[in-house]
């Protein structure tokens, strides 16, 4: 089945990093790729600003716009992907929901900008908002400079406080195009689990059964944040992956000033779910 991969793109070499990792990880898949750009000036409206103006933006997005399909479909034919382009002249979060639906988008992937070491900030507001925002399919982010690497090993951390169901489906997707390995990690501080996490973590292991899944516990000390971050690099990890739902531990720490405070950071892609 043919995948709809939307790549919004602001013509940075970041978000240009995150359209080949886009084009590699699905080589071998049918995929139609949508390179979106808004054409919003940012502080104004479109109200406030001039026809000439507003021309001159909306060729120069235009043309960027071919340049990208272009640079795509000569240095990186691929017999499975086709490439489409799509102008917003609306901010690019109020114009996600409708692509998305009328694209049938199935993932969206971009690249971390607003990412400074000296911070430690991974996540830009952009893509932080776009995570909270979007509700109708994944979002993968990629850190900036990011070399492809098959996803051989997913950490996908949870606490086993909610049952699982058809939101597990991305993750499988993902699992299974690289046959690669999932690395479960409790990231419930207390050493014991109640009854009904104790069901959900069954589970879970039915759910995946198909993949043989690796489960792992978290040391209780520290915290969770950093205690993924540990986990990425003792595991040799390629992709963290987690489930957005309201108002759960990932819905917390992907508010940008929580990202400031406890300075996460992801090396690797990282897949959110929306729960």
């Amino acid at each position: 089945m043919r995948k709809h991969i939307l790549l919004p793109t602001d013509f940075s070499d970041n978000a240009w990093i995150a359209a080949l990792y886009a084009f590699k990880l699905y080589e071998a898949v049918p995929c139609t790729f949508y390179f979106l750009h808004s054409a919003i000036i940012k502080g104004s409206t479109r109200s406030s600003m001039s026809s000439k103006l507003t021309r001159v933006v909306t060729e120069n997005a235009k043309n960027g716009l071919a340049q990208v399909k272009q640079k795509a479909e000569q240095h990186y034919a691929n017999a499975n992907h086709q490439f489409e382009t799509i102008l917003s002249s609306y901010d690019l979060i109020d114009s996600l929901e409708s692509i998305i639906k009328k694209q049938k988008i199935d993932l969206v992937i971009m690249g971390t900008k607003g990412a400074t070491k000296a911070e430690e900030i991974v996540f830009g507001s952009n893509t932080v908002h776009i995570i909270q925002s979007v509700k109708q399919c994944p979002v993968l982010a990629i850190p900036d400079e990011y070399e492809f690497k098959q996803p051989e090993k997913i950490a996908f951390p949870t606490d086993f406080s909610r049952s699982y169901g058809d939101e597990l489906q991305p993750l499988k997707d993902m699992a299974a195009l690289y046959n690669s390995k999932i690395e479960i990690v409790h990231i419930n501080k207390d050493h014991d689990i109640s009854e009904a996490q104790d069901y959900n973590l069954d589970q879970l292991k039915v759910s995946l059964k198909d993949y043989s899944p690796n489960f792992h516990s978290m040391p209780s000390e520290g915290s969770k944040e950093r205690g993924i971050t540990h986990f990425i690099e003792k595991f040799d990890i390629n992709m963290l992956v987690m489930i957005n739902y309201p108002h759960s531990f990932i819905d917390s720490f992907m508010k940008e000033p929580i990202i400031k405070k406890i300075g996460f950071k992801s090396s690797i892609p990282f897949l959110v779910i929306p729960g």
